[in-house]
């Protein structure tokens, strides 16, 4: 809302007494930058191996999860992006990482990344993959992780796995 840096419309700071009508506040937040969000989830195995897909349009295996919808919660969309992908209903962990990456390719807007802690996935829990979207699943050693993620991807799963046990959260920008 307007402060001292961004005045109300007038071009008189806006005191926090007055009222500031509802036309002016949407044309205030329409004026303001955007960014794209995404949640994922990181899952390890009881040997410690972290779960990872493959999506059939890209060439890279990532972490269960994907774009939030407008006005969805970080929380809420890795929920249900863990639930489409896998068919797993998980109430996610702490949050482990946030990432920002500056506009790239044909993505015109930056994007913020959440990866919360999926837990352990016992042996033998069901996974049915979403089938539009994905064809393979597997759990992969940390030390096989170059294999499968590039470098940015990579050092976010890096640092949510390092992440899990101390209860700290990373933030993690690239540009």
């Amino acid at each position: 809302m307007p402060d001292a840096a961004h005045p109300a419309p007038s071009g008189e700071p806006a005191a926090a007494s007055k009222e500031f009508p509802v036309s002016a506040q949407a044309a205030w937040f329409a004026q303001l930058p955007t960014m794209y969000g995404t949640a994922a989830a990181v899952f390890v195995n009881p040997a410690g191996q972290v779960l990872l897909v493959k999506p059939n349009y890209r060439d890279h295996w990532q972490l269960p999860g994907g774009i939030l919808e407008d006005g969805e919660a970080p929380h809420d969309g890795c929920r249900r992006e863990v639930a489409e992908e896998l068919g797993i209903d998980i109430e996610p962990g702490p949050l482990l990482v946030v990432g920002w990456a500056a506009p790239e390719g044909a993505r015109p807007k930056p994007i913020v990344v959440f990866v919360f802690d999926g837990g352990v996935l016992a042996e033998g829990t069901p996974i049915q993959l979403q089938e539009s979207e994905l064809d393979d699943y597997r759990f992969v050693a940390a030390a096989e992780l170059d294999r499968y993620l590039p470098g940015t991807m990579r050092e976010r799963v890096s640092a949510a796995m390092s992440k899990r046990s101390s209860g700290a959260v990373a933030y993690l920008p690239s540009y």
